[in-house]
């Protein structure tokens, strides 16, 4: 069972649309089991009948009334339910997208001040409260944060929402306070599991709020605690509500330290004894101007990263290994799934939301995208059950990663192929039903969609079955009880 004092852990990007290669808003984020856990994941539609009327919580006593008009929207549930829905991430009709939650640090005069709540709301919840009753972004964080500020949250947490306009961060502050940041148009931010925001402007979340919200009380809430640590007046949110254990130096400054450092490589010198910034610096930037302009294959390889290139890779096989493995990687065994969120400026708006999705460690899957704006998603991603199944891309996934790690050397270059080779072929389906979609008329275009949808679909499961093959045999091929001589 899922341990409400040992939250999921994950790690998010965000890329503002002037950031982004084509305009886009892009927002992803990994879902990863606690240690010792795996949770199988599918997508799914959640239509407005199947949206509960009356919610109740499973892990805490939560409970509430829901409006009677949702609309619907899709998300990445659990497909055991027995911690409660999980939603995690997903898109609806009126194309705002909702990624949560990133499960980040607090401290103890934050937690002294605004003690969390145990009969409050928490990762399992959030998607379902929100996403199917709004339409933009903004409209989205101040449902969420009424919600926090009257039940309260039994836990620390980041949320991403989004739509074709503007993305914001909003972070949990103890029990009840909250803080959201729109993320600047052309930049990127980087997410481990701690409190990130580094500034806010308090004057203008009070004022005419163009890029900061907060909770009601927040400034009197940091006067009457004396949380604001600054020396100038600046308010630093990740002083006043974050954290900066040891423990963050060896699960969550090196997972931003390495995002940073790829995607801005020329920027900063981040290696080295005279660097500006290493892998267990405090004060890495929330978010950075990107060096050039970011695509979605370049967040789905930070977020599969295991720090290649550094003396901190698991996977190292040369070099000094005094250090290999000591970071907790991106890509990591646990992770459930990773869904990268894209909202497209230049399509028509029944195609403007683009999900895509990749199962199980990332640092050995593949993403696919499909087209949100549909009534029901495809079996191979949607049926994954308790059981193992080759029918199943969430299981499929699993095993390849496992073959794959077990048989590293021998089976990276068929990973590698089989990355490009999905990524390619789905692009090229986007490609081709965006024209088809676009020149069709009204009543063809649901059924064309989904049609979209399954021939991503099956060619997925085709180059997923090939792969899984692939790394079946070089793991078969180096069985300890191997013998080089066959039958005379």
């Amino acid at each position: 069972m899922r341990k409400r004092e040992s939250a999921d852990s994950c790690t998010t990007i965000l890329v503002g649309k002037n950031a982004s290669y084509d305009g886009s808003t892009i927002v992803a984020r990994t879902e990863d089991s606690q240690n010792g856990v795996f949770t199988p994941k599918k997508l799914i539609v959640v239509k407005p009948e199947d949206q509960p009327r009356h919610y109740k919580s499973v892990l805490s006593t939560f409970e509430i009334d829901l409006p009677d008009n949702p609309v619907r929207y899709t998300a990445v549930p659990d497909a055991i339910p027995k911690d409660g829905i999980w939603g995690e991430a997903g898109i609806n009709v009126y194309n705002v997208a909702m990624s949560e939650t990133e499960t980040i640090t607090t401290n103890s005069r934050v937690l002294g001040a605004d003690p969390l709540v145990e009969s409050g709301i928490g990762e399992e919840d959030m998607l379902t409260l929100v996403l199917p009753y709004v339409k933009t972004a903004r409209e989205g964080v101040l449902r969420l944060g009424k919600i926090l500020e009257e039940y309260g949250t039994y836990e620390s947490n980041g949320i991403a929402i989004s739509d074709v306009h503007e993305i914001w961060w909003l972070e949990t502050i103890g029990g009840h306070h909250w803080m959201a940041r729109r993320v600047p148009d052309d930049s990127y931010v980087v997410m481990p599991n701690q409190l990130g925001i580094d500034a806010f402007d308090l004057d203008d979340a009070f004022g005419a709020q163009e890029n900061y919200l907060c909770s009601a009380d927040l400034r009197e809430f940091i006067r009457d605690n004396y949380l604001d640590l600054s020396l100038d007046g600046r308010l630093n949110p990740r002083d006043a509500f974050g954290s900066h254990d040891d423990a963050d130096h060896v699960y969550n400054t090196p997972r931003a330290w390495f995002m940073l450092r790829h995607l801005n490589p020329n920027t900063w010198v981040w290696d080295g004894p005279a660097a500006d910034y290493g892998p267990r610096s405090d004060d890495l930037p929330w978010c950075m101007v990107p060096e050039r302009k970011l695509t979605p294959e370049d967040v789905k390889y930070v977020l599969s990263s295991h720090y290649q290139g550094t003396p901190f890779d698991p996977y190292a096989s040369y070099g000094d290994k005094s250090m290999k493995g000591a970071y907790r990687s991106i890509g990591i065994n646990r992770n459930d799934f990773m869904a990268l969120i894209q909202m497209r400026p230049d399509v028509p708006e029944d195609i403007r939301a683009v999900e895509w999705i990749a199962y199980a460690s990332n640092a050995f899957n593949t993403m696919v995208p499909f087209y949100a704006n549909v009534e029901r998603t495809p079996a191979y991603l949607a049926c994954t059950t308790g059981e193992v199944s080759t029918d199943s891309f969430y299981w499929v996934s699993r095993m390849i990663a496992a073959m794959a790690d077990a048989s590293y050397a021998k089976s990276l270059i068929h990973v590698e192929r089989y990355e490009e080779g999905v990524l390619s072929a789905s692009r090229a389906l986007l490609n081709q039903y965006d024209k088809k979609i676009a020149s069709a008329g009204e009543s063809q275009r649901a059924a064309l969609r989904e049609e979209a949808n399954t021939a991503i679909a099956a060619e997925l499961k085709k180059r997923a079955s090939d792969t899984l093959d692939k790394v079946l045999f070089e793991l078969s091929s180096g069985m300890k009880n191997a013998y080089a001589r066959s039958d005379a």
